[in-house]
């Protein structure tokens, strides 16, 4: 089909304070862009987590409804997670209904497109692919074509929580200058009508550099040797951005997108240590040393609740009938679950101190809760501190992540920015919600949007 073109780019973890502030005056082709068109911050999806957030950006849809809680999801009828992938997305994004209508689509390294699968064009996999002989492409020969132009394809930077920081952005930079330079390639040759990118070296970048770059990091050294690699890499960014523009030209309209914002991380509270002391999860002995929690050591007879660590927590209740050795009655799940949460919402740190915390149940907050919810959603004073799911440690709040070093949590809003191919100008706007922008982008090419998808149209 003739007529419309939209290119989105998606710059994962990417914040407002840094691309319209701060760092603004040095990127020249996204201060052009908001200039001459519409911008403001992206409210996330809950959880703020790559996964589940760019598919609820990209189907319309709530975490809840795709049964998606994090990287890593509960397997029914054990207690462990296993990571997820692209077989987990059962609904459509954005690109199938595109290439529904006709039109050419092509997904580049979006999260939780491994394995990749068919559309009407092209899809690179993400920084999930497993390596090896595990396919990258569809079409499978694709692979070739871009090894033939780029080299072997880099996925993701290895090892980017720990103290190499010269190796690692090189790492980032060398990855970043790729995954454009494919871009580039499948847009000149494969004129797909819609491209969507999802650069994950921003979000790498942010964990290793966070507290190098951030003067209200706690830990911050005024006097270091990357303080200024933030701003480089942004520039190097917005190079990038400004060559696929150039290659796009002025009637392709234009979308900068991210999935969450960044912040500093202060630290993380330890939720089973919380729980141990709390009486809800008990150990058959104390660890030798501090380290994440061994399901072989738990008491599950004696045991109400445990949790999962990360950017958020995630309690489970210990339920009979659905855990292996489930020690609460289901009739006891809404009384201890009530309990549960009226402890948390007065949670302390070791001096006695209040931590602020967001408690929520998921079937209260969601449109459904699919797949295997947490019973509780946990977030500590607002995003400034992890969740750790380690035990061991004595202590209910510590300073470092339990994943190897980590400058930076994730924050609740990230980007919006559109202009070009005829996108209504709006200068900066309030309001804009991570939902919105799959009915944005159908809009653009003048679709009406499916039935059943949360989020506004920004092109009415």
């Amino acid at each position: 089909m003739g007529g419309k073109r939209m290119i989105v780019i998606g710059l994962d973890c990417a914040p407002p304070r840094l691309v319209f502030d701060r760092y603004r005056n040095g990127m020249p082709n996204l201060a052009a862009l908001m200039d001459r068109g519409t911008w403001g911050n992206l409210r996330s999806s809950e959880p703020p987590i790559t996964v589940p957030a760019w598919t609820c950006m990209l189907s319309g849809r709530d975490a809840g409804e795709l049964g998606l809680y994090g990287f890593r999801n509960r397997v029914p009828h054990e207690t462990r997670l296993r990571l997820a992938n692209g077989n987990d997305v059962r609904v459509k994004r954005v690109w199938d209904w595109l290439g529904e209508q006709g039109y050419r689509v092509a997904a580049l390294f979006v999260p939780l497109t491994s394995p990749p699968t068919p559309v009407r064009g092209q899809m690179v996999s993400g920084f999930m692919w497993p390596g090896g002989d595990s396919p990258w492409c569809f079409p499978r020969e694709l692979e070739g074509e871009l090894t033939d132009c780029v080299g072997p394809y880099r996925a993701d930077v290895e090892d980017f929580r720990s103290d190499e920081l010269d190796r690692i952005y090189r790492d980032i930079v060398t990855m970043t200058d790729q995954h454009f330079e494919i871009a580039e390639q499948v847009w000149n040759r494969k004129q797909p009508d819609f491209m969507m990118i999802v650069e994950i070296g921003v979000d790498r970048f942010h964990h290793a550099f966070w507290r190098h770059i951030d003067p209200e990091h706690p830990r911050h050294a005024d006097v270091n040797p990357w303080k200024n690699r933030g701003r480089e890499y942004y520039q190097l960014l917005d190079a990038r951005i400004g060559r696929l523009c150039a290659a796009a030209g002025e009637d392709t309209a234009i979308m900068v997108v991210s999935d969450h914002g960044a912040r500093a991380m202060h630290g993380g509270f330890c939720i089973n240590e919380w729980l141990i002391q709390k009486g809800y999860l008990s150990l058959r002995e104390t660890p030798a040393a501090p380290g994440p929690l061994d399901h072989a050591l738990v008491d599950w007879p004696r045991t109400t609740a445990w949790a999962e660590g990360g950017y958020y927590a995630r309690i489970f209740l210990n339920l009979a009938g659905r855990e292996p050795a489930g020690a609460v009655a289901p009739d006891r799940v809404r009384g201890v679950r009530d309990e549960l949460r009226r402890e948390l919402e007065y949670a302390r740190n070791d001096r006695g101190e209040r931590v602020p915390v967001l408690v929520r149940a998921p079937e209260e907050y969601y449109r459904q809760a699919r797949g295997f919810p947490p019973d509780l959603m946990v977030y500590f004073d607002e995003l400034k501190l992890r969740a750790i799911g380690s035990v061991g440690t004595g202590r209910l709040v510590v300073e470092a992540n339990d994943s190897g070093p980590d400058g930076c949590n994730h924050d609740w809003d990230g980007i919006l920015i559109m202009g070009g191919g005829g996108v209504p100008v709006r200068g900066r706007i309030e309001g804009a919600e991570i939902y919105d922008v799959t009915p944005t982008i159908l809009g653009a090419f003048g679709l009406a949007r499916p039935p059943g998808i949360l989020g506004r149209d920004w092109t009415l």
